[in-house]
């Protein structure tokens, strides 16, 4: 597998702010939307320009979070997206990665009539129930990526291999987990299913540093890409130094191939968010979103063309 870097694009709003902490990005309409995780708000990115679309309420009078200012804990860390579609209207779902109360919530982002329509819900019930079928303590569950398989929403957990906390998975039924974040039906009535946990190995030069997945995209011939960090991190909720970055393709669940991602501008890039541009029978256009955990420089969209 080859991965070729192909755009590099600093995302910035209107007024010169940057669209920071990118940590997923889903199709929307004729762009794509990109979920923040320290702030309420996401970034839609268009041809028209970049768009400021409200995710959830502030938290404390507050729409940005930083570790300075000591409100890092109130985040949403909305970590995961994924295109879906509700009444024939494309949307992004998009979910928090859980740790804490403050990270359990989810937003629906629809497009109606060419205008974002949001939603969300607080879904705490469900994160216990996913941590039960990881096996893991609710306090260090991290989901970070998701993507839809066979009308199942596979969900990724991060992990820390460091501390023998492998990478995971569990799959959610796609029409219950809707209607979940909807309201139509309680948090606690989604089927949590097929817990899985990977051994992605290491990147190059990572010193030892296991790789986790920070994203996950489902591709047309069914097998799957994850987005993969080598980061030395003190635990799976705070951030550390990135060593090393790889896409790693999944078919029928394990592992087939991986391949270091290029650094961008001399450095690792820490992808935390993918989607699929477009895909043939040998290769893959994609989207990737990095975030550089630097709330003052601009999130970086980049193209990346993937070759089997």
């Amino acid at each position: 597998m080859q991965v070729d870097l192909k755009d590099v694009t600093p995302l910035r709003f209107p007024d010169g702010s940057p669209v920071r902490a990118a940590s997923a990005v889903a199709p929307l309409g004729e762009g794509y939307l990109v979920a923040q995780d320290d702030a309420t708000h996401a970034a839609w990115v268009t041809p028209r320009g970049v768009t400021e679309v409200r995710l959830l309420p502030p938290v404390a009078g507050l729409d940005t979070f930083e570790e300075s200012s000591g409100t890092k804990h109130l985040k949403p860390d909305l970590e995961a997206a994924c295109p879906v579609e509700v009444d024939g209207d494309p949307a992004a779902l998009l979910m928090g990665s859980g740790s804490s109360p403050a990270r359990m919530r989810w937003a629906l982002v629809r497009l109606r009539d060419g205008r974002p329509v949001v939603g969300a819900a607080d879904l705490t019930p469900l994160y216990a129930r996913v941590a039960a079928r990881l096996g893991v303590e609710l306090d260090v569950l991290n989901l970070e990526g998701a993507c839809v398989v066979g009308g199942r929403v596979r969900w990724f957990h991060r992990g820390l291999p460091s501390a023998a906390l492998p990478s995971g998975s569990v799959d959610l039924d796609l029409g219950q987990a809707l209607a979940a974040v909807g309201g139509r039906v309680p948090a606690e009535a989604v089927d949590v299913t097929s817990p899985r946990s990977y051994d992605l190995g290491a990147a190059a030069g990572t010193a030892g540093v296991g790789l986790a997945v920070t994203d996950a995209v489902a591709l047309p011939d069914g097998t799957i890409l994850l987005s993969a960090a080598a980061e030395n991190s003190p635990n799976p909720r705070d951030e550390g130094p990135v060593t090393g970055a790889a896409l790693v393709r999944l078919a029928d669940g394990e592992v087939e191939r991986i391949a270091d991602l290029p650094r961008v501008e001399g450095r690792v890039a820490k992808v935390e968010g993918l989607m699929v541009v477009e895909a043939g029978p040998d290769d893959v256009l994609l989207r990737a979103v990095v975030d550089d955990d630097d709330p003052g420089e601009p999130s970086l969209a980049l193209l990346l063309r993937v070759r089997w």
